[in-house]
């Protein structure tokens, strides 16, 4: 049976969040976590589950805003790699900086802790068997969660229907962001589904055909 898998573009940089379970009524993983805790709320409520665990793809403050929040108001274990740890701690400050928002920060304060990621994890949430790849690029910290058995790549800002993540921004590196394309994304096959933190879903055999920024890797 394939993964019950809803999504929805969230908060005002219209990021993508998803909530991914094995079945109805079950738990479920919520893969990113924009600062909009009702707006996940809505999405677990389509599938009538709970949140088991959250996996944040990278500590920019419209995926990882909403962290905190969630974790305080459910209690779940928030996923995110420790090179990322500098920007996931200060959303607040992303906010100025970036999006020109100023804000107390209350609502935006990261979990307590979160539980560090690697590459090469292998994870059993939410009744499946997810994989952790570490792609840095567009921050240090920056990782793909895939589900082998299902064909499923959540791609978060590395990989985006006909584009790729910016590295403009502090940390951000082309060259690194290049090369993990190159030896942990196009490694898999074209038929995987592709699932990014901004825009529609694709497949890796349309972005590695079409995608301008993908050919001669």
């Amino acid at each position: 049976m394939p993964p019950l898998i809803v999504g929805s573009p969230l908060w005002l940089a219209a990021s993508n969040c998803y909530v991914v379970a094995a079945e109805r009524g079950g738990p479920a993983v919520v893969v990113d976590a924009p600062p909009d805790v009702e707006g996940i709320a809505a999405l677990l409520a389509k599938i009538d589950c709970y949140p088991a665990a959250a996996l944040i793809t990278h500590g920019h403050v419209d995926h990882t805003g909403g962290t905190g929040s969630l974790v305080r108001r459910t209690g779940v274990t928030a996923y995110l790699h420790p090179d990322d740890e500098w920007l996931a701690q200060d959303p607040a400050a992303q906010l100025r900086t970036v999006f020109g928002i100023s804000t107390n920060g209350d609502e935006l304060a990261p979990p307590e802790a979160f539980t560090w990621l690697a590459d090469g994890d292998t994870l059993d949430m939410g009744g499946l068997g997810w994989e952790v790849i570490h792609t840095p690029g567009h921050t240090p910290g920056h990782c793909c969660f895939f589900l082998p058995a299902e064909g499923v790549l959540f791609s978060g800002d590395q990989l985006f229907a006909g584009s790729v993540g910016r590295t403009d921004l502090p940390g951000g590196s082309w060259e690194q962001l290049v090369a993990s394309m190159r030896d942990k994304i196009l490694v898999l096959e074209d038929d995987v589904d592709v699932l990014p933190g901004h825009g529609p879903m694709t497949t890796l055999g349309n972005e590695r055909a079409l995608n301008p920024f993908l050919q001669g890797l």
